[in-house]
């Protein structure tokens, strides 16, 4: 169970509506569905809220159900939540100044939601803006973007140790973010490729296919085109999945080359379509060892059409140290490197 308290001194109660008097507006980090009741319902990886104020204490209310949360305050995780149910936590060891409470989503969610209730800054304390940053990051893929099993050391993993070791804010779109100092989002969900899934699994359900929902699981709500969230980058890597097993008698593929085929296809229709959408974005395609040469060919057809619109990234010579050979912490930090050079060449 990672129910960890780092600080001793921090006191996690009930909280007392007479010392905790102003709400904190966050900064959002990742898609929500906003509640009636007040706060919001998520489910994508590494979605996470952040609060600034000014005081001595903090109150934050959430409600895990399935996933891991952890819980920061000016930088420094003070605990982990795996407990369903409405926690309400409040640190009153905080010293006099600025500082900012974090909540991060860790853990995949591919079925079910956890929900965020809020901040709140106890008496004496007063709120400020939320925090805001220069740039804004979007990543789209699969297990590797999900940070899927990253605090493993080992390959053989059950799954509950696949849950429970998964760490988005350990893989590669995160520190990316932190390094070019930019929120993010993060869209991606272990498994699934451009055309086709680990294995064949979910035909019709690929990432493109999921990628206008608001829960990973829930059909509805579907995101509103018209929202405000406007990356400055997209960051795509979606293939391990489409290539990692062979074409079995049954799929809609006669064999690879067809398959490869349809993956250029609508790899390019899919990054197309995202430009339309968010014409100010430049895009940055992950080139993994099986499938490079196609995700080369993707990025020549978008900028014949849009000249400089998509940059393919090689990524290449991982040891692939986590559950079920995944990327291990070395290998988020590796590919966030690659990530980072070319990002610093397309960014305004």
């Amino acid at each position: 169970m990672r129910f960890l308290f780092l600080a001793a001194v921090a006191a996690l109660a009930l909280s007392n509506p007479a010392a905790a008097q102003t709400d904190l507006t966050p900064n959002i980090g990742g898609r929500v569905v906003a509640l009636p009741e007040g706060g919001y319902d998520f489910g994508w990886p590494g979605v996470y809220f952040e609060g600034r104020f000014t005081g001595r204490s903090v109150e934050v209310a959430v409600d895990p159900q399935l996933d891991h949360l952890a819980v920061s305050i000016d930088g420094k995780v003070r605990t982990e939540l795996d407990l369903p149910g409405v926690a309400r936590m409040s640190f009153d060891d905080l010293g006099p100044g600025e500082h900012v409470v974090r909540v991060d989503k860790l853990t995949e969610s591919q079925t079910g939601s956890a929900r965020f209730l809020g901040f709140t800054v106890g008496k004496g304390g007063q709120a400020l803006p939320p925090p805001s940053r220069p740039h804004r990051i979007e990543l789209i893929g699969d297990s590797h973007t999900v940070g899927y099993g990253v605090r493993a050391a080992k390959h053989s993993c059950t799954q509950a140790e696949i849950h429970d070791l998964t760490d988005t804010s350990l893989a590669f779109g995160p520190i990316l973010a932190r390094r070019l100092d930019a929120d993010y989002r993060i869209v991606a969900f272990s498994g699934r490729g451009v055309v086709r899934n680990y294995g064949g699994a979910a035909p019709g359900q690929s990432l493109p296919v999921l990628y206008s929902r608001m829960i990973p699981g829930q059909a509805e709500p579907s995101m509103d085109p018209a929202e405000a969230w406007r990356p400055d980058l997209i960051v795509i890597g979606l293939g391990t999945n489409d290539f990692s097993t062979p074409v079995a008698p049954g799929e809609a593929w006669a064999d690879e080359t067809a398959l490869r085929a349809d993956y250029r296809r609508a790899y390019a229709a899919f990054v197309r379509d995202l430009a339309r959408r968010q014409p100010q974005a430049r895009f940055l395609l992950i080139a993994g060892d099986s499938f490079a040469a196609d995700v080369e060919q993707v990025a020549s057809a978008v900028d014949a059409e849009a000249p400089g619109l998509a940059t393919p990234v090689r990524i290449t010579g991982m040891d692939l140290g986590a559950c079920d050979w995944h990327p291990s912490v070395a290998d988020q930090r590796m590919m966030a490197d690659r990530l980072e050079e070319a990002a610093r060449v397309v960014l305004p």
